[in-house]
């Protein structure tokens, strides 16, 4: 198999930690050979006609790249993956030989297979060539592979897709077909499992069926129109992070959408992110770019007067809506966009406040996600990447900063190499959700470059003038990213708190409207999100309805009730009983406050 393009052995470390005797380099090994097997199979099956092209590992399993005439359907997947698992019960041995470069392109040319040819085209001459053998399957190859067809343990085959060769619409469109491996099928079965919740969770199908927002194909894609249950959502979530924010001294501010291109050349957003920036817009002979970023502008505002060592630190926080151009074929509903609103903050500080600020930032982070019931958190501390600005002697001060925050509260930590943004190492948050996948949400980072970029300073104790530290951090990330993730790891079942509608009161009959909508009122003046259901429908439909779209509380009224004064509450897990209006108050707000 041609490694020598297109192979990142890059795995999912959520599946490494489901398997603590395999390294991550091992499952790539495993899944590596599994995509010579799959070669292996389908050449057994359909024969040397079918031409080869590449087999890496890939994050999630591994694929290999094939034309065939006539193509393949879906309905062969069963055979190849049966035939796969008889050669992975015959125990064949892997093994690799140095080839020569004559022979390799005698051996492809012989057995017509125009990409291998390709590939060998491709490689610098006097670089080292190797055929690898399983049983009676012989592909160039650099190797990283299990000892035999054994080890490679349980596989699957998930699907096929199209892909130009080379990634070249002039080129032929080959077929990959896409499988996973594992070292047991135990952790196989698992990890199907997981696919099955994660497909009945997607946030974009449970968007459609809440009505929470849509991406409209008339505004273009990658911008989010936010529907009235979404849009009550995110209120919810700002007024909540708002309250946080005041209670540890942020100052609200806002910045412009669009502002003029040298304030981004001084950044060095331009240099170093201008290929992911909208613009440049022409006005009056100036140029301005919608802001990708909302640090300038807070920047700005810290420049804007002078400052003494009395005023710091200062915390600046915005609900700020930034642009960044992604390419069509990245964008995933929400979670991957155009347009998003950050929960952005900067913090500008002496170096001697730094660490405390740090480490209280995190706090706030942590604090923050476990709020919205994420309590399962890595986190990595991101280094310098190769594109980052500034001294090199002042990312090590960065880097150990945050390191020894870390240490100090007592944070366990990985290190993501080169991860950093350009202007700063940082610390990312990866939170796991209710069926074990891990999301990167909260950045904290640390910057002394673009203090300096903007002549940043403030008056000591001394009479002299220094330059501030500052931190950046976005503690939720995006607001779409972040609903995104909670619509899944809620599966659009939120709690009570968050949920766009807590109550439905839904009236059996025509009868007891009034009473329906003076229950209402009640709750409305107890300021929950309430629905009247006045709908002539009968009642097992107006209960599925309100239970398709989640709403926690059901409160039905009939006869007995609007006699007793009562509601017969259901709750969204089945449970119901009848009780008072101001108790089911009492209970609701109670609940709302134990979680808030």
């Amino acid at each position: 198999m041609a490694t020598y393009v297109m192979l990142a052995f890059k795995v999912d470390r959520r599946e490494c930690a489901k398997t603590p005797a395999m390294a991550v380099d091992d499952l790539a090994q495993l899944r590596h050979t599994a995509a010579h097997l799959l070669a292996h199979a389908v050449v057994d099956i359909f024969g040397d006609d079918v031409k080869l092209a590449i087999g890496p590992a890939i994050e999630n399993g591994f694929y290999y790249a094939f034309l065939k005439t006539p193509a393949f359907v879906p309905e062969d997947l069963p055979r190849i993956e049966a035939r796969m698992k008889e050669l992975i019960g015959e125990d064949l041995a892997m093994s690799g030989e140095p080839i020569s470069r004559d022979a390799a392109e005698k051996h492809y040319r012989d057995r017509d297979q125009p990409f291998k040819l390709d590939i060998l085209a491709g490689i610098p001459d006097g670089e080292p060539l190797s055929m690898y053998t399983i049983g009676a399957f012989t592909d160039l190859c650099r190797g990283g592979h299990v000892n035999s067809s054994k080890d490679v343990g349980a596989v699957k085959l998930m699907s096929i897709a199209g892909a130009y060769w080379r990634g070249d619409e002039h080129n032929p469109m080959l077929q990959r077909i896409y499988g996973t491996a594992f070292p047991e099928q135990a952790q196989l079965d698992e990890y199907l499992h997981r696919l099955e919740e994660a497909e009945k969770r997607d946030h974009r199908k449970i968007g459609r069926e809440l009505d929470l927002f849509s991406i409209e194909e008339q505004a273009g894609p990658g911008l989010v129109f936010w529907h009235p249950n979404g849009g009550r959502i995110r209120s919810v979530i700002e007024d909540f992070v708002r309250k946080q924010l005041r209670d540890r001294g942020y100052e609200p501010v806002y910045s412009p959408h669009v502002v003029h291109e040298d304030v981004f050349l001084t950044s060095g957003h331009l240099q170093s992110f201008g290929e992911s920036m909208f613009g440049p817009i022409d006005v009056e002979e100036q140029r301005y770019r919608l802001k990708p970023m909302n640090c300038p502008g807070h920047i700005l505002i810290y420049k804007s007067k002078p400052r003494s060592y009395r005023d710091l630190p200062l915390l600046l926080a915005e609900f700020g809506t930034v642009y960044r151009y992604e390419r069509s074929g990245t964008l995933h509903g929400l979670l991957r966009v155009r347009g998003l609103t950050q929960d952005d903050a900067h913090l500008f500080c002496t170096p001697d406040q730094l660490q405390g600020e740090y480490e209280n930032t995190v706090d706030a982070a942590l604090t923050m996600l476990r709020a919205f019931a994420f309590d399962d958190f890595r986190l990595f501390v991101s280094t310098r990447p190769t594109n980052a600005l500034g001294d090199p002697q002042v990312w090590e001060r960065a880097e150990a900063a945050i390191r020894n925050a870390c240490d100090h509260a007592g944070l366990a930590y990985e290190i993501d190499e080169g991860g950093g943004a350009f202007y700063g190492p940082k610390l990312d948050i990866m939170v796991r959700d209710a069926i074990g996948r891990e999301w990167q949400l909260s950045t904290v980072q640390v910057d002394f470059n673009l203090p300096g970029r903007f002549d940043l300073t403030y008056r000591g104790a001394d009479g002299e003038d220094h330059q501030p530290v500052m931190i950046h951090r976005a503690l939720l990330g995006s607001m779409e990213r972040f609903f995104g993730v909670l619509i899944e790891h809620f599966a659009g079942a939120f709690p009570v708190w968050l949920a766009p509608v807590q109550a439905a009161v839904v009236p059996i009959g025509e009868a007891q409207f009034d009473y329906a909508e003076e229950i209402g009122a009640r709750l409305r003046a107890a300021d929950l999100r309430v629905a009247v259901d006045r709908s002539n429908e009968r009642l097992q439909k107006k209960i599925a309805m309100h239970q398709a779209g989640k709403v926690p509380y059901m409160l039905v009224v009939g006869k007995s009730e609007l006699a007793s004064g009562e509601v017969n509450v259901r709750e969204r897990g089945g449970s119901q009983r009848a009780m008072k209006p101001d108790e089911f108050v009492a209970n609701v707000t109670a609940e709302i406050a134990a979680r808030t």
